[in-house]
């Protein structure tokens, strides 16, 4: 069902809530605030009654009223595919091959899969495996503080949608632990998660060198990419200095630049911060 006007998004994949009420071109109120200690760890949801507290709290405090939310979940609680195959392939062989692909255990993950589009060459699938239990306690956190769930998708398909590169790597250093989305074809196809541990003031640039290489040839050594000049994103709220951009250009063989906003995103809007919660109000349905 398409939907319009203001919508409430959600962040509850890291240690800090985000949230954000609005719609893109108007006017957006957002805020972030802390968990208690051992609550919310790693985009985990321990506590359900912690975290649906201190989500009611901050809402409470941003002066959001909207009770329909979209969430997002960490990457940390599921498994995602990307699968290409042949066009007349049937929805029972999708079944198949999805089952073969994310061979999980049914009872603790639960399995679902969304056609991205065919042509005559292959039919594109989009599957993820799912904590069933900590899906769970991310809408049973929602509903402690007096939301109603409408939606729970992963954190790495909100960053796909609201960067403005259809192929490219987004580095979330706002986000602790440090995440990486590679994104192709406007879809997510890797993810990963380090620790950045600079002083402050250091130069950033040689702790994202090996993490960075790793996805990048993880996902150059499938035959059926071409990922060669796509520009690598940083999210971060301290300026990126020249020298940093350029030194990793170099190193990675990619342009490296700060993250630019979405389109209708005002330029005062602390977009790397709420670039998740973007990504879900862009969302074409509910």
């Amino acid at each position: 069902m398409p939907v319009t006007g203001p919508r409430l998004a959600v962040d509850l994949t890291g240690s800090l809530i985000r949230v954000l009420d609005g719609a893109l071109g108007g006017q957006m109120r957002c805020g972030s605030g802390g968990t208690p200690a051992g609550s919310l760890v790693d985009g985990k949801v321990v506590d359900v009654n912690a975290v649906g507290a201190a989500l009611r709290q901050l809402l409470a405090r941003t002066e959001i009223s909207e009770s329909r939310a979209l969430i997002a979940a960490s990457d940390a609680v599921a498994t995602f595919r990307v699968l290409k195959l042949p066009p007349a392939m049937t929805d029972p062989d999708v079944d198949a091959v999805v089952a073969r692909e994310l061979a999980l255990d049914p009872a603790r993950m639960s399995t679902r899969w969304v056609d991205l589009g065919a042509n005559t060459e292959q039919r594109l699938v989009y599957a993820a495996a799912w904590d069933r239990a900590q899906i769970k306690n991310i809408t049973d956190a929602a509903r402690a503080a007096g939301l109603d769930p409408q939606v729970v998708e992963l954190k790495s398909a909100c960053m796909a949608r609201a960067v403005p590169e259809a192929a490219c790597v987004v580095v979330d250093l706002v986000s602790n632990p440090a995440e990486i989305v590679l994104v192709d074809d406007s879809v997510p196809q890797a993810w990963h998660t380090f620790q950045v541990d600079v002083p402050a003031g250091d130069d950033i640039g040689p702790v994202l060198v090996s993490p960075l290489q790793m996805v990048l040839r993880f996902y150059k050594r499938r035959r059926d990419t071409q990922f060669d000049s796509s520009p690598v994103f940083l999210a971060t709220e301290q300026p990126l200095s020249a020298r940093t951009a350029s030194a990793l250009s170099k190193k990675l063989e990619h342009p490296v630049v700060a993250l630019p906003a979405p389109g209708r995103v005002p330029k005062e809007f602390r977009h790397a911060t709420y670039l998740t919660c973007l990504g879900l109000i862009m969302r074409r349905s509910a």
